[in-house]
């Protein structure tokens, strides 16, 4: 049975299958667009493709649990004021899709091509990383307290890019280290919930669950504020012409939005890909040091 497992064609089979599956109840579920649902469904047949149950398996946790909490709460007052300002809904589209998973294929293919446990620390930094910055999204969302700017401390309304609360942060950490958990489980299930090293590529050894789940929870709390501080400094805003809203996307109220600061190229998938990136990088640095 393995051995006809590992036949690529095989695994890209059941990838697709898998994968169009999964895409399709999503889409069914209003939690991927059209152009998301066939982003997801080639994405997933290529983690099935060329990585093992860990690499596709960490990308399972991030969208279930991301759904989920999309859905939670989705029709109060809280965070109906909150996502008003958004560039995207909870409906994730192409763009969402690959800002979020496309550098863990990038990382996946190199790993299939020159295997090493660094690439797979990245990936877990850049999966707790997207992790947490949608879990402080979403639940951040209902907090009972004013936002503050990460730059400047200054309460700001619910909603607005580069705003952090309790509540999201607690939410952010607790993504990051539910990546780390979800690591060590898939890696190799008993060894790592007892906290002895699981075995790696070539016999070397990934650091035990404890260290898995503190370098993701690390990873991820550090990417999610690289996030939110590019929110706040660098990213595209615009203010609405009719109800006079600071916004992240260039249509407001059914009219055009006024560029008001920041790049224009530096979109919200575009700041969520460069953090997951910075958070991928620091996992391999604390990876590295660890093993």
């Amino acid at each position: 049975m393995v051995g006809i497992v590992d036949e690529w064609w095989i695994r890209l089979l059941l990838g697709l299958l898998g994968g169009g599956g999964i895409a399709f109840a999503a889409y069914k579920l209003r939690s991927l667009s059209p152009s998301g649902a066939w982003s997801a469904a080639i994405m997933g047949a290529g983690f099935v493709t060329l990585g093992k149950p860990v690499w596709f398996g960490l990308l399972i946790v991030f969208f279930v649990t991301s759904s989920l909490w999309s859905k939670w709460k989705k029709k109060t007052r809280a965070k109906a004021k909150a996502e008003a300002g958004y560039a995207k809904t909870g409906r994730r589209d192409a763009g969402q899709v690959w800002a979020n998973g496309g550098i863990g294929l990038l990382l996946c293919a190199l790993h299939a091509i020159w295997p090493h446990e660094g690439w797979l620390m990245a990936y877990i930094g850049v999966m707790a990383a997207v992790t947490s910055d949608t879990w402080a999204t979403e639940i951040g969302a209902l907090s009972r307290s004013a936002p503050r700017s990460i730059v400047s401390g200054k309460v700001v309304t619910p909603g607005t890019s580069g705003g952090v609360s309790p509540l999201g942060t607690a939410a952010a950490l607790c993504g990051a280290a539910c990546i780390g958990v979800a690591a060590a489980l898939l890696l190799d299930p008993l060894p790592a919930a007892l906290g002895f090293a699981a075995a790696g590529a070539g016999g070397a050894a990934y650091p035990s669950a404890a260290l898995l789940i503190a370098v993701a929870a690390a990873a991820g709390l550090a990417g999610a504020f690289a996030d939110s501080w590019l929110g706040a400094t660098s990213q595209a805003m615009y203010r609405c012409a009719v109800c006079g809203s600071e916004i992240e996307r260039a249509e407001h109220c059914g009219t055009a939005a006024r560029h008001v600061r920041g790049f224009a190229a530096l979109t919200n998938d575009r700041v969520n890909l460069l953090s997951s990136m910075f958070a991928g990088a620091l996992a391999w640095l604390l990876g590295v040091w660890l093993l």
